[in-house]
């Protein structure tokens, strides 16, 4: 028997925010979130103090519902990602956003299976990009209101993933380039986008993909941190490669990122203000998606060097040469960001822990990590 719960929705109504429901309560903020979310059950005490302070009952804001049995089934779902690298029977993680039912294929552990909410059957001759495949489906975990859909390149998501987990919520991660995070969030298939695309006049944020894609005034931008990008090589540096201008030597080779990735911007302009023709870079048609596998082809010895973040090259024990500092922002459409799973991120961005954990696992800077920015 699973508990429902009205909350959130009778907390709205009365106009009380989480943070004054929870001193009248005499629990943490967190606590009424994982309320909420339908991950933590509260005792009796506390929920007939809710029903006081709310004016209503308790069988108003708790509900039980009954077990759904013989949870199998086949669904239509968009599956994010590359639609024809995907085989019958891969593993893949479910969450639902904006009534849509959305599946990524998440990257297997070094030594173990990743969490499974369905298997991909097929691809959908034909279907549109919100269904696009169709899966099967096994339990309900993916049902969970507390899960929530981030679209990204950065590694350190599973630092927040893990933080958002200790307090009863769900974040899926869907590794995508910057450019395609923000296609996803403006096609409703993503809660959040992260991207650190930047104007190379400036040096700052580049709003204009997101003013572009979105009407006035109807997403949030959140600063998540400051991190440096450049070139990953082998530890030692056997090839004393110094800088841009050496990835155009003979007896260099490079894997690149890409088309859309912020880190391929920044070496195609790096390239561009030094004079580098695409002829004269051995690799730079050779793509390979998301900071760490680019990373792990320089530790592999296929590639001398590559064009990433700083979190790579530390993540793997590899030697880095920065050639850029750069901001990196998650994008929130502005009506999601009551759903209890997006307040707690956002809460979570602006601990001292947190941050001094991110700070000294990967090296970002993360002093402006919750900010507010549009």
């Amino acid at each position: 028997m699973d508990v429902q719960n009205s909350l959130a929705q009778l907390r709205a109504k009365r106009g009380l925010g989480a943070a004054q429901l929870a001193t009248e309560i005499g629990v943490s903020r967190q606590t009424i979130y994982a309320i909420e979310a339908g991950s933590y059950v509260p005792n009796t005490t506390v929920s007939l103090k809710l029903a006081r302070i709310l004016e209503t009952t308790v069988e108003e804001i708790f509900q039980l519902e009954p077990e759904v049995r013989g949870t199998e089934e086949t669904a239509d779902a968009a599956l994010l990602g590359d639609l024809e690298s995907i085989m019958p029977g891969q593993p893949l993680r479910l969450c639902s956003v904006n009534e849509h039912l959305v599946a990524i294929s998440p990257e297997p552990g070094r030594w173990g299976l990743p969490p499974t909410d369905a298997f991909f059957l097929s691809a959908i001759p034909g279907g549109k990009r919100s269904a696009n495949a169709k899966v099967q489906i096994f339990g309900n975990g993916w049902k969970n209101p507390a899960r929530i859909l981030i679209a990204g390149c950065d590694p350190s998501a599973s630092i927040l993933e893990s933080a958002l987990q200790r307090q009863g919520c769900e974040l899926v991660i869907a590794y995508e380039n910057s450019s395609s995070a923000l296609e996803l969030l403006h096609e409703g298939l993503v809660h959040i986008a992260g991207t650190h695309l930047v104007n190379k006049v400036t040096g700052k944020t580049d709003l204009l993909p997101i003013t572009k894609l979105f009407p006035r005034n109807s997403v949030a931008v959140i600063s998540y941190a400051i991190w440096q990008e450049g070139l990953v090589v082998l530890q030692g540096n056997p090839k004393r490669i110094a800088g841009i201008t050496d990835i155009a030597r003979k007896d260099v080779r490079i894997t690149n990122r890409e088309p859309g990735a912020g880190c391929r911007r920044l070496l195609d302009d790096l390239m561009q203000q030094h004079g580098i023709s695409v002829s004269q870079v051995k690799g730079y048609d050779r793509v390979t998606l998301g900071h760490l596998p680019a990373a792990r082809l320089v530790q592999s010895g296929e590639v001398d060097c590559c064009i990433s973040t700083q979190a790579g090259a530390r993540a793997l024990g590899l030697d880095f040469i920065p050639l850029a500092q750069k901001p990196y922002h998650l994008v929130i459409r502005r009506k999601q960001l009551e759903l209890p799973a997006v307040q707690a991120l956002i809460e979570t961005l602006g601990r001292a822990s947190f941050r001094r954990e991110v700070e000294a696992c990967i090296g970002y800077d993360m002093h402006t990590a919750g900010d507010r920015l549009i």
